[in-house]
């Protein structure tokens, strides 16, 4: 079965543009320029992932992107204006996994889509992998049912939250920077400015009601990246 996308774009130009591409590369594709109607097709359909424009009339990507994460883990792409970085920090911050700006290349876009989607489908592998469970002080993480736990309680985590937490696990007691991470978890080459690790090691500690002043697990070595202790 072909992996699913959905396109919320109330952009008819751009929605009709993304589809033609995603369709030569054989993805199944769900095209709205609603966003309600967006939330009926996830109640009907598996979706693998999902890119949402940020700026729509009623309900904007935002707020799209919210009622998604509610039940869904599936990869989310936002689509920002340029230069609007409070836009792409935001998107982080609510649950995406990434950004493209506007106007962007097609190609780029479908890139993003396979890598995103390659990184799903580890996420929802079954198959048994060396050194699969790791236990650091309360916090337990299993590659093989992709299941994390602290202190017995479970983590909601989406596929790069998870990533990024096995790697640093993987690696306890390195310093991994910014730019090793972005490369190691997305696959491509770290820009310039770019805090899109940042945001997403926010949103962990949140999750793990870490104080970011004093975190137990994730901490960083300013000026160099993150790790977590030995």
């Amino acid at each position: 079965m072909n992996e699913s996308v959905m396109i919320v774009d109330d952009e008819k130009e751009i929605a009709d543009l993304v589809e033609v591409y995603l369709k030569n590369e054989n993805y199944e594709v769900f095209k709205f320029y609603d966003p309600q109607e967006a939330l009926q097709c996830v109640q009907e359909h598996s979706l693998d992932l999902a890119i949402l424009d940020v700026m729509m009339p009623g309900m904007d990507g935002f707020t799209l992107c919210r009622r998604l994460r509610e039940h869904h883990k599936f990869p989310i792409l936002m689509l920002t204006a340029k230069g609007e970085d409070l836009d792409k920090i935001t998107g982080l911050t609510i649950g995406a996994d990434d950004y493209i700006t506007k106007p962007f290349n097609p190609l780029e876009l479908v890139a993003r889509v396979k890598a995103h989607l390659r990184r799903y489908t580890r996420y929802n592998e079954r198959e048994p992998v060396q050194n699969h469970r790791i236990e650091i002080d309360g916090l337990v993480i299993d590659r093989d049912t992709h299941h994390c736990t602290l202190y017995g309680v479970p983590l909601s985590l989406t596929p790069t939250e998870f990533s990024i937490l096995w790697i640093l696990c993987e690696n306890r007691g390195k310093v991994l920077s910014s730019e090793r991470l972005f490369e190691m978890v997305w696959g491509e080459k770290y820009l310039e400015s770019n805090n899109t690790v940042m945001v997403h090691i926010r949103r962990l500690r949140e999750k793990m009601n870490e104080d970011s002043r004093k975190p137990k697990f994730i901490k960083t070595v300013w000026g160099v990246g993150y790790q977590i202790d030995k």
